[in-house]
């Protein structure tokens, strides 16, 4: 089978379309005929391997890794302790080794795909969808009437976090450039803020939640616009891994020494949550918002376009053609 590996990290041109094995799942896991496939920043800064992140993967050079996560396809066999999913099932969520034609997914970390849910949109959902979901219900506790920022409301977990934050019935305010304004209120925003032309931790607003994507203020430039017992949510940060730790650890601090909450917080991918946030999609309560698509073989161009950090909502890897997947989910549902 066809997918994108790369054995040393550094720029986008590591990686490269090969021949290897078809992957056999574990006794827990599905194998995937995958579909559609969406790259992450944690996708890019696998590629690069920071100093921290080779130091946290235990080595330096990665011996053949196989970058993807955010998966949507068909199941093409189950391992020995998988009963909820059966050969010819649509399904989404994480999985290891997206960007191939083949990958094997933890059963936990998949959902069944609504029939009227298109692999691509589906594709989108599982880190940035969960993420934004998670951050703004679990780690934000929001609740209707709330104002909450969402400082990068245009990136792939901002356009998920801004729908979700009117969904829970809040007043959202988006930061984003003045070129992506129009999309930011398209999603549901009642404010704007164009970070080329105003500093929003020196706006006069106050907000109960505050959703961080960008990690380009310090801590206390984001407890001035919080309420005495507002929440600030930090997800994402610079290109630098060591200065998004610096910022959980001060977060830490800080919340033990203030009745403000600030926390770093990662996603836990669950069944439960992806098939909340394929409802919503379902439901036209929440959109994908598709910046751009590539094929398997131009895998190098995407990542260098998401390592730019300028991408509007989400970026996809197509491995394989909707009609090709339904030939093959057909197949399996016969046999």
């Amino acid at each position: 089978m066809q997918a994108i590996v790369f054995r040393k990290n550094g720029a986008p041109d590591v990686l490269s379309c090969e021949e290897i094995e078809k992957p056999k799942p574990e006794d827990d896991e599905v194998l995937l005929k995958v579909s559609c496939a969406s790259i992450n920043p944690l996708d890019w800064r696998m590629m690069r391997g920071s100093p921290l992140m080779r130091v946290l993967s235990v080595r330096r050079k990665p011996k053949l890794s196989h970058p993807g996560v955010d998966v949507a396809g068909v199941v093409e066999e189950v391992g020995s302790k998988v009963t909820e999913f059966k050969p010819g099932d649509a399904v989404f969520g994480a999985c290891h080794g997206a960007f191939a034609e083949y990958a094997c997914a933890p059963a936990r970390c998949l959902a069944l795909k609504p029939a009227a849910l298109t692999f691509d949109d589906a594709s989108s959902i599982p880190i940035a969808g969960i993420t934004a979901l998670q951050a703004l219900r679990d780690h934000g506790r929001i609740q209707r009437g709330q104002k909450v920022l969402i400082n990068g409301a245009s990136g792939g977990v901002g356009t998920f976090a801004v729908q979700l934050a009117k969904y829970f019935g809040a007043e959202v305010t988006g930061v984003c450039s003045g070129a992506n304004a129009g999309l930011v209120r398209s999603l549901g925003a009642d404010r704007v803020v164009d970070y080329t032309r105003e500093d929003f931790t020196r706006d006069s607003e106050r907000y109960d939640v505050v959703l961080d994507n960008m990690g380009n203020h310090s801590l206390v430039q984001c407890r001035r616009i919080l309420n005495p017992k507002g929440r600030c949510v930090i997800i994402g940060g610079p290109k630098q891994i060591s200065r998004i730790f610096v910022h959980a650890l001060g977060a830490m601090v800080f919340s033990w020494l203030i009745s403000q909450k600030l926390g770093m917080m990662v996603a836990k991918i669950t069944a439960k949550d992806l098939a909340f946030m394929a409802d919503l999609m379902q439901s036209g309560k929440v959109r994908p918002v598709i910046d751009r698509r590539y094929k398997l073989v131009e895998a190098p161009e995407a990542f260098g376009y998401m390592e730019e950090e300028h991408a509007r909502g989400k970026v996809l890897i197509t491995v394989a053609p909707t009609s090709d997947v339904t030939v093959a989910a057909r197949t399996h549902a016969s046999a």
